[in-house]
């Protein structure tokens, strides 16, 4: 059975004009002074944000100038344009098309400008947010709930180390064969060796991509886009990206992310963002020369979490110790041999309870075995002062939604969709290397890159929905 059909450059190409997003940016760029004079314009400012994007479609500036070139893709640019401004002759374009030198000089003047960058960061999440919502993503009314969260509410996000433009590292040099000179290697400034998931490293700068999508082919909005600066600083970006994005998307119920979050990101996810994080709790260490046993299975981390007093059906009272293992929660009862045996425990429900700072409270209800009751416990699952005096890192071990838990196979797989975004941009790299040189000029080759692929997930839903559109 053959898959879904590709998607032509053509209908990329498409897809950026007419993303609303592309005019919406460019109106960030400032004018020049005329006072002192100077040579006009000769293409519209939006253009410099079309190429940008096109660099995605494309593969590189040179590629991108020889296609606008031709005059099938160039009149087909003309008349997109026209359409969106039929009545705003300023804004169409001239029948010269549009070259390289004209887009390196907004690009260089302008778009990677710290302040107009940043700028221009800002007012993507806040478009991209308002397209998520309208191809029905992170929806306030949407399915699901704190109990069994819907995919379509999820955010999820990675990290991406992007290869250098140049091989060479600082302090590379070479020796001019013509003159004997020896010169220094061009090379990434901001390049530096990344430790990957899988153990591997990698060099390069790295950035964290947040996105969500739904069930449809090309489906993926991608909300914010951050740099992460060194080494180890992975989590430290995705939660100021989380952070940034959170107020615009009062519909989002989670995070997926891999280990990479610990504890402390989980109690602000948590506490103070109003979100479920969904990921793994990293492996046991302390005690054990390696987080695995002998016979090749994992050594999960247990701690115990506290005492609770049930009733049995006897109609007696009696204290039972609740342990969490590998995220999951359940019970530890003490053997012959005096070992902790752990009953792991069925998650019944999860509710999330605003304080009046504006600050979360959550807790899982959990049901007992029939020995114990048949009722249900509950566990509180953010940390408190208390947990802090006695050193338990709640967030660390327990988490609101298990590896075990029927829901998490369902939402973790979405973590497929983040490495599908890394390797997506890869195909969008000549020779699966960076188009530009610093993280600024990177940055913004990846909001670039963000306008194509919301741009076409937009762009397929207003097609599938063109009653919408015209409402």
């Amino acid at each position: 059975m053959n898959g879904p059909p590709g998607v032509s450059a053509l209908e990329r190409v498409e897809a950026i004009l007419r993303n609303p997003a592309v005019y919406e940016l460019a109106a960030l760029i400032p004018e020049p002074d005329r006072s002192r004079g100077g040579r006009r314009r000769q293409y519209p400012v939006f253009m410099w944000i079309v190429y940008e994007a096109l660099l995605s479609v494309y593969e590189s500036a040179r590629q991108v100038e020889a296609e606008l070139r031709h005059p099938v893709v160039w009149n087909f640019v003309r008349r997109l344009v026209h359409e969106r401004f039929p009545k705003d002759p300023s804004r169409w374009l001239p029948e010269s098309p549009m070259r390289r030198h004209h887009y390196l000089y907004g690009r260089t003047t302008y778009l990677a400008r710290p302040d107009i960058l940043e700028a221009l960061g800002v007012r993507h999440r806040e478009l991209a947010t308002g397209q998520a919502r309208e191809v029905g993503l992170i929806d306030p009314g949407g399915s699901g709930s704190w109990t069994h969260p819907d995919l379509t509410r999820m955010l999820h996000a990675d990290g991406k180390v992007v290869t250098p433009l140049y091989k060479a590292q600082p302090g590379d040099i070479r020796v001019d064969t013509q003159t004997g000179e020896i010169l220094a290697k061009r090379f990434e400034p901001d390049a530096a060796l990344h430790f990957q998931g899988d153990g591997e490293t990698a060099w390069g700068t790295k950035f964290v991509l947040v996105a969500a999508r739904n069930e449809n082919v090309h489906g993926r909005v991608i909300l914010d886009v951050g740099w992460v600066p060194n080494h180890g600083g992975e989590a430290k970006t995705a939660m100021e990206c989380f952070t940034r994005v959170a107020p615009l998307v009062p519909g989002a119920q989670g995070v997926i992310y891999d280990t990479a979050l610990r504890g402390v990101h989980h109690q602000t996810l948590l506490r103070d963002l109003g979100l479920i994080p969904v990921n793994r709790v990293t492996a046991a260490k302390a005690g054990v020369k390696q987080p695995r046993r002998k016979d090749g299975r994992r050594v999960e981390k247990s701690t115990r979490l506290e005492t609770k007093t049930v009733t049995l059906p006897n109609g007696t009272r009696r204290d039972v110790e609740v342990y969490a293992r590998g995220g999951a929660v359940g019970l530890g009862e003490l053997t012959d041999r005096g070992d902790v045996h752990f009953t792991e425990l069925a998650r019944v429900r999860t509710h999330r309870n605003a304080d009046k700072s504006g600050r979360y409270r959550w807790y899982n209800d959990y049901r007992l075995p029939e020995r114990f009751g048949g009722g249900t416990i509950t566990v509180r699952l953010h940390g408190t002062p208390e947990d802090a005096a006695r050193k338990l890192n709640r967030t660390e071990n327990v988490r609101v939604i298990a590896p075990t838990d029927p829901d998490f196979a369902r939402l973790y797989a979405r973590r497929n969709d983040a490495e599908s975004i890394n390797r997506n941009l890869d195909d969008t790299l000549w020779l699966r290397r960076a188009h530009s040189v610093g993280h600024q000029r990177q940055l913004l080759n990846l909001l670039g890159y963000a306008l194509m692929v919301n741009g076409l997930a937009l762009h397929r839903h207003r097609r599938r929905h063109p009653t919408a559109l015209a409402a």
